[in-house]
């Protein structure tokens, strides 16, 4: 081998990485409905005695249709829902862990499916919404800006994207005056990408924690005879499964082995372990034990996520 070419270890923890994880994105496009109209800036403009190029009007051509816009608000809960089941990693791509893969993937069929029955609605209305705008754009109005219903299909589209974490990359020789640089900087990609992910880690566990703790605790309330009671709250499944999901998927998904964030997940698990939602609602006593124990491993768990969180920062 030519002694000036070096090849690059991995990172260590692009190495967990990639055993652990995968990398999705799901792109979900929608035609806004929007266009500028030069002909209405102008005349504001000219109006206004301004610059042609300081303002400009959008015309909004379908007027706020409402099954345009539930369209448009899917999208959003689409992409609320990646950024809550996945973690950062470049660009759009997020990094889903191996362990949550099952449950992702029905996930997604279901919100496939639910916004091509919005798609189907919508196209159903189209030809009638044109009509329709033909009256409330006024003098706006241009058939022209609105395409056809053969072509309206290919403007809505749901897909998901998966690949590997990248590894590669780094089997590739490359020459030794570069080989340190780009080392340095993968290296340090990767690490701010693990860190990002554990200091997520640690806010759904501080989040889960505190939701759980609160719904069993009370509230003081004024009975009808004008003294103070105490009422219960409520606890909601989404609540209890929310934890079950974070102790199985944190178990088998740790990059880096953090002892404090295993603990945690561990004393949670113990907490919560042969207890269900009906139980916390219906038995007091046992409602009381597990305020009690999460309250204490919460106690814990934020002055070590507070040592972790500033040790992240300082690197």
């Amino acid at each position: 081998m030519d002694t000036n070419q070096v090849a690059l270890q991995k990172p260590q923890h692009l190495i967990s990485l990639a055993s652990a994880s995968l990398l999705v994105d799901v792109e979900v496009k929608v035609w806004t409905a929007t266009r500028q109209n030069r002909t209405v800036s102008d005349e504001v403009t000219t109006s206004k005695k301004a610059s042609r190029d300081s303002g400009r009007f959008i015309e909004n051509l379908l007027a706020n249709d409402p099954d345009h816009r539930r369209i448009l608000n899917y999208r959003q809960t689409v992409y609320n829902w990646l950024q809550r089941v996945a973690y950062d990693f470049a660009g759009s791509q997020r990094c889903l862990p191996q362990i949550r893969l099952p449950k992702f993937m029905s996930e997604y069929k279901l919100h496939e499916a639910e916004f091509h029955k919005l798609v189907d609605t919508f196209e159903q209305k189209y030809p009638s919404m044109i009509s329709n705008m033909a009256f409330v754009q006024g003098d706006m109005f241009d058939r022209n800006n609105y395409p056809d219903v053969s072509q309206l299909h290919n403007k809505f589209s749901m897909k998901l994207f998966t690949a590997d974490v990248p590894m590669h990359d780094w089997r590739c020789q490359i020459s030794a005056d570069l080989a340190e640089d780009l080392h340095n900087n993968y290296a340090r990609q990767t690490d701010d990408i693990v860190n990002n992910i554990l200091l997520k880690q640690s806010e759904q566990v501080v989040n889960v924690l505190t939701s759980l703790s609160h719904s069993c605790g009370v509230d003081e309330v004024m009975g009808k005879d004008g003294a103070m009671v105490q009422k219960k709250r409520k606890i909601y499944e989404s609540t209890f499964e929310k934890a079950i999901n974070l102790c199985e998927t944190f178990r088998e998904f740790n990059l880096t082995n953090n002892k404090e964030l295993e603990d945690c997940r561990a004393a949670l698990e113990n907490v919560i372990k042969g207890v269900s939602c009906e139980m916390l609602k219906n038995n007091e006593v046992i409602r009381e034990n597990v305020k009690e124990d999460i309250d204490d491993i919460l106690a814990k768990f934020r002055p070590a996520k507070a040592v972790m969180d500033e040790a992240m920062a300082e690197e």
